[in-house]
């Protein structure tokens, strides 16, 4: 998931994807929360589940990549 993940960002950011590893936080990227709420309403379309977001602290892509796994699994 996360090679998905870092390929998406990529493309979004415009950036090569090596610049983004599993400890790359949102805020190190310039990712603004709107963009995160874009990425995520792009994955639950492309992936068919809901990603509730609320209550979770997530920071890194590797750990938004974790809580993906636990919603597929």
């Amino acid at each position: 998931m996360f090679e998905k993940l870092a390929n998406y960002a990529a493309k979004q950011l415009e950036i090569d994807v090596s610049e983004i590893s599993p400890d790359s936080t949102f805020e190190s990227l310039g990712i603004d929360s709107l963009d995160i709420v874009e990425m995520i309403m792009d994955l639950e379309s492309e992936l068919g589940i809901e990603l509730d977001m609320e209550d979770q602290k997530i920071a890194t892509f590797q750990e938004l990549a974790d809580f993906i796994d636990t919603k597929l699994n």
